[in-house]
C-alpha cells in the first residue's frame, strides 16, 4: 500500500517558498511515500523532486484556465496557462496524462465553477479532488464528494500544501500502482483521510507572492 498526498506545491509555485529537500524530509517523517507535485503552471519543480526523492513522485501541474484550474497527472511536458478547459484537457491527454478538477467548488460554500463542472468538461475528466485540506467549508467538500459519485469519477485527496506543516493533512491509502491506468484502478480502491488546514495557511501563500515579487525567487535550493 502507498500513502499518497496527491496535491503538493513547491518553491516552483509563485505562492510557495518550500524547498524541495524539506518536502522530502517531511514526507519521510510522516510516512508519506507517494506525492503528486502540482505546482502552478509549471512542472519544473516536480521533475527535480522526482530526481531526489526516495519515493514515488507523480509529475503533475495545476493549470490556470480562464474559468478555473485544471490539474494534469503523469505529465512529461508543461501545459501553458490561459488556454480553454477543452484545449488544456486535450494537451494533457496528448501526453498520456490524467485529467483532474482540484477543489471543484473553490473556497466558498456557495461558489460553483460552472464551466468546469459542466457535462461537457466532466465527460473528459478522470478524477475529482473530493478532499482538499485548504477548503475550509464542509459544504464545499460534501458537494465535491457528491459530484464525484454522481459522475462516476475517481475521488482523490491532497493537502494542497504550500508550507511544510501542511504536508500530509490529506492523503489516500491505496494499492501500489504503475502508470496512469493502474493509478486510476488503485485510486478507486483507496481510502481517503483528511484534516482541514487553518485558513491562516493562505497568509503564507500571500507572503510568498509578496516576497517573490520584491526579492525575486531566492527559495529554490537546487540549480
Amino acid at each position: 500500500m502507498v500513502k499518497a498526498d496527491l496535491h503538493i506545491h513547491t518553491c516552483y509555485s509563485i505562492d510557495c517558498l518550500t524547498p524541495l529537500e524539506q518536502i522530502v524530509e517531511r514526507c519521510l517523517e510522516l510516512g508519506i511515500n507517494c506525492i503528486a507535485v502540482a505546482d502552478h503552471n509549471t512542472i519544473a519543480g516536480a521533475l527535480k523532486l522526482r530526481e531526489i526523492a526516495p519515493f514515488k513522485v507523480i509529475v503533475a501541474e495545476e493549470i490556470l484556465t480562464p474559468v478555473g484550474e485544471v490539474m494534469g497527472f503523469f505529465l512529461s511536458e508543461e501545459v501553458s496557462r490561459g488556454l480553454s478547459p477543452q484545449e488544456t484537457i486535450s494537451r494533457i491527454r496528448s501526453q498520456g496524462g490524467l485529467v483532474a478538477i482540484p477543489h471543484p467548488f473553490g473556497r466558498s460554500p456557495f461558489w460553483n465553477a460552472n464551466s468546469l463542472t459542466s457535462a461537457e468538461v466532466l465527460s473528459q475528466v478522470d478524477i475529482i479532488e473530493t478532499f482538499n485540506s485548504r477548503t475550509p467549508f464542509s459544504n464545499s467538500i460534501a458537494r465535491a464528494w457528491k459530484l464525484a459519485k454522481e459522475q462516476g469519477k475517481a475521488a482523490s485527496a491532497g493537502s494542497d500544501a504550500h508550507t511544510v506543516g501542511e504536508i500530509g493533512r490529506a492523503y489516500v491509502e491505496m494499492p501500489e500502482f504503475d502508470g496512469p491506468d493502474d493509478f486510476l484502478n488503485s485510486l478507486a480502491q483507496g481510502k481517503i483521510f483528511g484534516q482541514k488546514s487553518s485558513y491562516l495557511a493562505h497568509f503564507a501563500s500571500t507572503w510568498a507572492r509578496i516576497r517573490k515579487h520584491i526579492l525575486g525567487d531566492p527559495s529554490r535550493s537546487l540549480p
